[in-house]
């Protein structure tokens, strides 16, 4: 099995389930996590809805596979996104699957390829229903993937939002709590990893922030504190809770 981050993908679209748009960061998302060995996009290509995938499919190289919808009011797609997913689980060829939908459908194929152990990632809009997000081992919302997403500064939550986000606020003081050394501090590597185990569809950019470093910050709870790591100038950011270490 490859480390995570050079994983050997196969990224499958419900071209009825998401919006062209996403494409480019959805690839360069995606590359973070691994190599995409297939990338196969599923629907009814005699459909004019479908009309705005064209030329981004020829530009990417992703594979168009003709779904007809036999019955009205029938989602064939799904259908066929399963069983070649289940075909190139048995192929052994994967370590990955990235399947991009906001469909629940999708809820049991996600969970049926991490009992097989593969890695999931999830790739969907806000409105995907909880159990979808919950089966993947990652989940990352698309409107944060569109081109103009990074230049919307209207996404961002302020200091006072933060910290009202009951939620967010527990999320965060149990992953830093988890990660921490005797001393309370922890390095942001494993805090992100804490976090992403209770929490796959968490991501900093739902708040408006880049980073989770950013985040972290932003609430104005947290200690941050740059620390050279060995010999080298590379530097590594150490997060501490001053809330649970004034308690310890």
């Amino acid at each position: 099995m490859s480390e995570s981050g050079n994983l050997k993908l196969a990224v499958l679209i419900d071209a009825d389930n998401a919006q062209a748009s996403i494409v480019e960061g959805l690839l360069a998302e995606i590359a973070k996590y691994g190599t995409a060995h297939v990338k196969r996009i599923y629907g009814d290509w005699t459909l004019p809805n479908l009309g705005a995938w064209k030329d981004t499919l020829l530009r990417h190289s992703i594979q168009p596979i003709q779904q007809f919808r036999y019955t009205k009011g029938k989602n064939a797609t799904d259908g066929a996104m399963m069983i070649d997913a289940m075909d190139l689980l048995y192929s052994r060829n994967f370590e990955g699957f990235c399947i991009v939908s906001s469909d629940s459908d999708f809820t049991r194929l996600a969970s049926r390829l991490r009992e097989s152990g593969m890695t999931v990632y999830g790739f969907g809009e806000q409105k995907t229903p909880e159990p979808f997000v919950a089966a993947c081992d990652k989940f990352v919302f698309t409107e944060v993937l569109r081109e103009d997403a990074s230049n919307d500064a209207s996404r961002r939550k302020s200091g006072k939002e933060l910290k009202h986000d009951a939620k967010l606020v527990a999320l965060l003081r149990h992953a830093v709590d988890s990660a921490a050394d005797d001393t309370g501090w922890a390095s942001l590597g494993p805090v992100g990893s804490a976090i992403a185990k209770r929490s796959p569809e968490f991501d900093s950019r739902n708040y408006g922030y880049a980073k989770l470093s950013g985040l972290l910050k932003a609430t104005q709870l947290f200690d941050l504190e740059e620390r050279a790591v060995g010999r080298g100038a590379q530097k590594a950011i150490y997060v501490r809770d001053p809330k649970s270490a004034s308690g310890a």
